[in-house]
């Protein structure tokens, strides 16, 4: 059943009223009518499966046939910090790593980022970002849109780890920690109940410089392997995310 989200404002007692570009692609695309059911989201507290009432235009109204329960986040909240990679492979990981649980981005500059940051270009470029998060949260009936922060310099990611509970930055050295090493205490020490925030660092198509990692152990971090092979960049936050959550119990580990 398609899902999207709305602004609490759009909420009312008893109905729903969506507007905008989800408007459009319930009356264009899914070629809606009144009596389909839907499923809204304010992303927040409240989730709610619907049936349209009327479609004008650029408005659809729903009455609420039932409200739901909030159950489909980790309660380990990973999120993931990026080295702008290449191209649109920022995209690739928003997306990917919304649909399988990440709460939030964080983009960065390191030593040996290959990308010209353009701050002028930045809104445009996070309002682009913010809809891919959108889509993919949708799509894969996630409770809540991950956010996605303006991209920091490297001192500034350092100073944010003392933010989370665990920090971990992927980095292949000979005879280094692996991901589940760092992970398997950390979990088991947590009560059944008990939620934690976990930051996820992956570095640049060129890797982080041996001064960087001297600086993330120096902040707290843990350095982490992904196993035997080499991965690139915009595939380890993937790899990473999903071996927490693994661990975590989420996708049937433990």
């Amino acid at each position: 059943m398609q899902r999207y989200f709305v602004s609490e404002e759009q909420f009312q007692e008893r109905s729903v009223v969506i507007t905008g570009d989800d408007a459009r692609h319930i009356s264009k695309v899914m070629r809606g009518k009144p009596g389909d059911k839907l499923i809204v989201s304010d992303g927040r507290t409240r989730e709610a499966l619907v049936e349209i009432e009327g479609i004008e235009a650029g408005e659809v109204t729903a009455n609420i046939v039932e409200s739901l329960e909030l159950d489909h986040e980790a309660r380990i909240r990973v999120t993931v910090a990026q080295s702008l990679p290449k191209g649109d492979k920022m995209e690739t990981v928003i997306q990917r790593c919304t649909e399988i649980g990440a709460v939030a981005f964080v983009p960065f500059l390191s030593e040996r980022t290959i990308v010209q940051y353009d701050a002028k270009k930045e809104s445009k470029r996070l309002e682009r970002w913010g809809k891919i998060a959108k889509e993919a949260a949708e799509q894969s009936h996630r409770n809540r849109i991950p956010s996605i922060k303006q991209p920091l310099s490297w001192k500034g990611l350092l100073s944010s780890f003392e933010g989370y509970d665990l920090v971990c930055y992927c980095y292949e050295k000979e005879n280094g920690k692996q991901l589940r090493d760092a992970l398997k205490p950390f979990v088991e020490k947590l009560a059944p109940d008990e939620t934690a925030n976990v930051l996820i660092v992956v570095g640049p198509e060129g890797g982080f410089s041996e001064k960087e990692t001297l600086e993330a152990d120096q902040a707290g971090a843990v350095s982490v392997g992904l196993g035997k092979r080499i991965l690139r960049a915009e595939t380890a936050g993937m790899a990473a995310l999903t071996c927490v959550l693994y661990e975590s119990g989420e996708m049937g580990g433990m």
